[in-house]
């Protein structure tokens, strides 16, 4: 996104609270403040780091729970699978503060990793 509104310190401080708050803040913007396109931008790219946070250990359980059903190596495996769901939480983090910062500054740049995802969230 390109062509936003101009950001007024509202307007930022009403995006950098999407990420601050997380679910009650992208919740917020998307369903009371759905109007200013630079907090909705931040909100999409809040949401889709919420979406990625509850969905990694959800996938890891499923897939785990079905990979130490292999007789030996199976439990090993998806004990050993848990590093990718905590390197994905590594990378949330540090996209979540450089979400922070972007819209604090008044940039509209998707995060790292999961920001091009989330601008394709449908939401209505």
């Amino acid at each position: 996104m390109t062509a936003l509104a101009p950001r007024t310190q509202p307007k930022r401080t009403l995006a950098f609270l999407a990420y601050l708050l997380s679910i009650p803040g992208w919740l917020y913007v998307l369903r009371f403040r759905r109007e200013d396109e630079f907090a909705t931008y931040h909100a999409r790219q809040s949401l889709g780091l919420t979406v990625v946070a509850i969905g990694a250990p959800a996938v890891w359980a499923i897939v785990g729970w079905v990979i130490s059903w292999v007789p030996l190596v199976g439990p090993v495996v998806a004990a050993a699978a848990f590093a990718l769901v905590v390197l994905t939480y590594i990378a949330l983090f540090a996209a979540w503060i450089v979400g922070m910062v972007q819209a604090f500054r008044g940039r509209a740049k998707p995060v790292p990793v999961f920001g091009g995802w989330a601008e394709r969230l449908p939401l209505g």
